[in-house]
């Protein structure tokens, strides 16, 4: 009984004692600091107590989540601050087609260099990502001190609306094109639509069977018959 009762504790306390080891492992190692920015898992937040047995973060929505310390031994870790407290931030910007792209980075970049968080070196940058029929996407990326540009992010886009505004870049706008064709047979069916309307009665067309037209007043006919001959792209 003495035996078995043994091996019970033994095994209950497997993960305390791989928890205690873990957590003199990172200690000694100081991989992971208090106040480091730190994402394991789904969370992401600022170390606040190392323990013995687990690690508390505190994430940014202020709740504390309690992580066992094998799990930051033997899992993927991503730190943040572990070298410094550089961060990289992207920004997408989206103009419209036909935009001058040396213009759209030309002000983009001066925006970045013009906001006292922003990091001068590394320097920002802009890309022109890919672009479309109706528009450019750009990227914009600066480095940012995690512990003074929490809301650089936001200001960045302010300002860029701003530069735009002052500069007359527009953003794109979704066009859809429909293309009428056979014109020529759309005006002739109209055109007997309205010979019947004004007779009250149905017509036959080119043989090929006789067409009930619904009561429309003069107004939407006169309206129809005005449509042009060649079948040109009529934006919606």
């Amino acid at each position: 009984m003495a035996g078995a009762f043994s091996v019970g504790i033994g095994f209950g306390l497997q993960s305390v004692i791989n928890n205690f080891v873990s957590g003199l492992i990172l200690l000694a190692e100081r991989r992971i600091k208090v106040g480091d920015l730190v994402v394991v898992g789904s969370d992401e937040g600022y170390v606040r107590k190392i323990s013995v047995r687990s690690t508390e973060v505190e994430t940014f929505e202020r709740s504390r989540v309690l992580i066992p310390n094998s799990y930051l031994i033997t899992e993927k870790v991503k730190n943040w601050t572990l070298r410094d407290n550089l961060r990289r931030i992207a920004i997408p910007v989206s103009v419209a087609r036909g935009s001058d792209p040396r213009k759209v980075r030309a002000i983009l970049l001066k925006v970045a260099q013009d906001d006292h968080n922003v990091m001068t070196a590394p320097a920002p940058s802009v890309e022109l990502e890919h672009f479309e029929a109706d528009s450019l996407q750009f990227q914009l990326y600066a480095f940012i001190d995690l512990h003074k540009g929490g809301t650089t992010s936001t200001d960045l886009r302010i300002a860029i609306l701003d530069a735009f505004d002052d500069a007359g870049i527009t953003s794109p706008s979704r066009q859809t094109d429909v293309t009428l064709r056979n014109i020529d047979w759309l005006r002739g069916m109209v055109a007997e639509y309205g010979s019947a309307a004004s007779n009250g009665r149905t017509t036959t067309n080119g043989g090929h069977g006789s067409h009930h037209f619904p009561e429309h007043d003069d107004r939407s006919v006169q309206a129809a018959t005005h449509l042009p001959r060649n079948g040109k792209p009529v934006s919606a």
